[in-house]
């Protein structure tokens, strides 16, 4: 396993797996990441809303959201110089 980041490509087929009910282990392992990467991307994509196996909802979209949004407040922080 290496170190990289999720793409939408990725994040969707985590969705499609999720929602048939796959464990996570299982996932993992179809996307070639470590576990905790599953859990971390599950919290990201929450929806809030409980889907037709009582697990936690989970949006590739929603998710992918997060992540850009995440991207955009990296760096230094801007301070006001006088």
């Amino acid at each position: 396993m290496t170190c990289r980041y999720l793409t939408l490509e990725d994040r969707r087929s985590l969705e499609q797996l999720y929602s048939q009910g796959a464990g996570l282990s299982d996932i993992a392992n179809s996307l070639k990441v470590h576990i905790a990467t599953v859990y971390r991307e599950l919290a990201r994509g929450d929806t809030g809303e409980l889907n037709e196996h009582g697990r936690e909802g989970y949006s590739a979209e929603v998710a992918q959201k997060a992540f850009q949004d995440s991207l955009k407040r990296r760096g230094r922080k801007q301070t006001a110089t006088t």
